[in-house]
């Protein structure tokens, strides 16, 4: 079929009227704005495409779409890590693929049946189109204004010592201008919670995110610094939180620089391109699901990494360099997907007195079930430990 630009425009956000919908309700129900949000980018990222490049394409067979397809899900997935879109990966790639069998569906089947010449017209739908367009635009404004009307208020944080800790009990984005210091901690109650460039000292915990009974979803740490906190750097119960590029220094011996608990009914939760340093352990998982990611961890005196207690989720792409003891472990019955890390250096305790201790770069503990894939042993004292019914699986 030879589409015309006005034939692509049109078939385009006529068949991302349905999606759009659809994404309307997944939203209201979550709630979450996400759904919307990655719908609006899919059809604003088509349109693009359309104008600038797909328009160069003179005759387009049916099969023609698969591979344009796929170059617009890598330009998406793209866009979603620049623009720090929060999505969950597998609702991305599932929206994604539906919108994408709704417009076939519709351009094989339901367009030429509206208009016996779609063909001939380029994929042109007329008045039909029309109207389509002006759904699409009506539905992405209504959404854009509730969105609006519910976005939580920004509060700025001046450079200096503020005296902590400060409370937030309800939905906000909390931003600190560049040198803005909490001195004793920062408490997180509320969900839909932003906390934003700001540097946390001292504390008995750095920042606690607490659920409580009903728990707090929607919570991002971004680019936040903790140092010296006596017990955790990041201290997390009963929510689930993106902690993203953050640095917590622990030097005191028992700390543990981000402990993530108690959570599992919850969802994922997720630590990306963070730089721990010292303590107990670096980055704990407790009870809870969680996916750590791209993190660099360092000089921890028993575990590096531990997932632990009943936890599931993935551990990939993270460094793990000088750790005592363990440098990451899967324990209690968890379910750990170990890919793609790098762990170096692992020293064994031998004043413990620990067999488990004894310097493994990866350990799988207690009928946990650790699956490894690709990853990079250099230098620990053992490179793999399998202690009390534990099982460790070789992807290759």
């Amino acid at each position: 079929m030879s589409y015309t630009l006005r034939g692509r425009l049109e078939s385009r956000l006529a068949a991302a009227l349905l999606p759009l919908l659809a994404a309307c309700v997944v939203a209201i129900a979550l709630p979450a704005w996400w759904p919307v949000l990655l719908v609006a980018l899919m059809v604003g990222l088509g349109v693009l495409l359309d104008v600038t490049l797909f328009d160069a394409i003179e005759y387009q067979p049916g099969w023609f779409a698969l591979p344009l397809g796929l170059v617009e899900l890598a330009i998406l997935m793209t866009f979603v890590r620049v623009l720090r879109i929060h999505v969950p990966l597998g609702a991305a790639l599932g929206i994604f693929v539906g919108a994408w069998l709704v417009s076939q569906v519709l351009a094989h089947g339901g367009f030429p049946m509206l208009s016996l010449s779609y063909a001939e017209d380029g994929g042109a739908l007329g008045r039909a189109g029309v109207t389509s367009i002006g759904l699409v635009v009506v539905a992405l404004g209504a959404a854009g204004a509730i969105y609006w009307s519910k976005v939580p208020p920004t509060v700025r944080l001046a450079a200096g010592v503020h005296q902590g800790p400060l409370v937030i009990t309800r939905s906000q984005t909390l931003v600190g201008d560049r040198g803005a210091i909490v001195r004793g901690g920062i408490v997180i109650r509320a969900s839909h919670v932003v906390v934003r460039d700001i540097s946390v000292v001292g504390g008995e915990n750095g920042i606690v995110v607490d659920g409580g009974d009903h728990g707090t979803h929607h919570v991002l740490l971004d680019r936040v610094k903790v140092v010296g906190a006596q017990i955790d750097g990041i201290h997390v119960r009963r929510s689930r939180v993106t902690i993203r590029d953050c640095v917590v220094d622990s030097t005191a011996g028992f700390t543990q620089g981000i402990d993530i608990s108690f959570s599992a009914d919850m969802g994922m939760s997720v630590v990306d391109g963070c730089t721990v340093t010292g303590g107990r352990e670096g980055i704990v998982v407790d009870s809870a699901m969680a996916m750590i990611s791209h993190n660099q961890v360092t000089a921890t005196n028993m575990r590096a990494i531990n997932m632990n207690e009943m936890s599931m989720g993935m551990i990939e792409h993270n460094q793990v360099a000088g750790a005592l003891g363990v440098g990451i472990f899967c324990g209690d019955q968890s379910e750990c997907m170990i890919e793609r890390n790098h762990v170096s250096g692992t020293r064994a305790d031998h004043p413990s007195g620990d067999r488990a201790q004894m310097g493994f770069g990866i350990e799988s503990h207690y009928k946990s079930i650790a699956e490894l894939d690709d990853n990079d042993l250099v230098g620990n004292a053992q490179p793999i430990g399998v202690f009390a019914g534990g099982e460790v699986r070789h992807e290759r």
